[in-house]
């Protein structure tokens, strides 16, 4: 009876003992299966955290890089207006230089269309200026006689005679004409024509010095 007793109780042990492994293994399993997956979900995250800061590196360098080129190209086509300028201000020195002026005042005149008109211009041409407004002011009445048939006009045209007026040597010459107190103004200096002649060209420019963006 004891043996038999004995028995059982070994038997029972043995089946405990099994059944402890037997949880043990598998609790052990699920927790390494777990863990596996904690560090497989971790390394994701931070491989693409590593991929989003990778692209966003790169990012930043291309528009640093596409900053650069635009300042590179900016500051070029800002040296070809000065240079342009440069030779515009050699214009000035030219024999062609009174007819320029007259044919400036001209085109101011019909453009502004006022009979009390102003002139200003760099103290260097002011001599000049006065000496081909005559002329300049009788070409603007015979051309608005005949386009209106008959109408003469008396403009009085006048030289500006303040000389902390006078335009500085960076207009490069030219004149600037003024009416109604200086509510009206046509700027007809060397500088402002070559700015707008630029603003014109720029297109051309840039397709002419970079190809690579047509």
């Amino acid at each position: 009876m004891v043996n038999f007793i004995l028995q059982e109780a070994h038997e029972k042990g043995n089946e405990i003992r099994v059944k402890t492994e037997h949880d043990f293994n598998l609790e052990k399993q699920t927790l390494v299966h777990e863990a596996k997956l904690a560090v497989q979900d971790e390394f994701t995250r931070k491989q693409k955290d590593r991929q989003i800061q990778e692209r966003i590196a790169q990012s930043a360098e291309i528009g640093s890089c596409k900053v650069k080129k635009m300042e590179i190209r900016d500051n070029l086509l800002q040296s070809l207006v000065a240079d342009a300028g440069t030779k515009a201000s050699l214009a000035a020195k030219g024999s062609n230089y009174p007819e320029l002026l007259q044919q400036l005042i001209l085109q101011g005149l019909i453009k502004i269309e006022e009979n009390d008109v102003e002139i200003y211009c760099r103290a260097a041409d002011k001599a000049t200026v006065e000496k081909v407004l005559p002329k300049a002011v009788a070409e603007y009445v015979k051309s608005i006689k005949e386009a209106t048939g008959g109408i003469v006009l008396k403009p009085n045209v006048t030289v500006n005679s303040n000389a902390s007026a006078d335009l500085s040597d960076d207009t490069y010459g030219g004149v600037i004409l003024t009416a109604l107190r200086g509510k009206i103004v046509c700027d007809n200096t060397l500088k402002s024509r070559l700015t707008l002649v630029y603003s014109e060209l720029l297109p051309a420019i840039r397709a002419v010095l970079f190809p690579e963006d047509e």
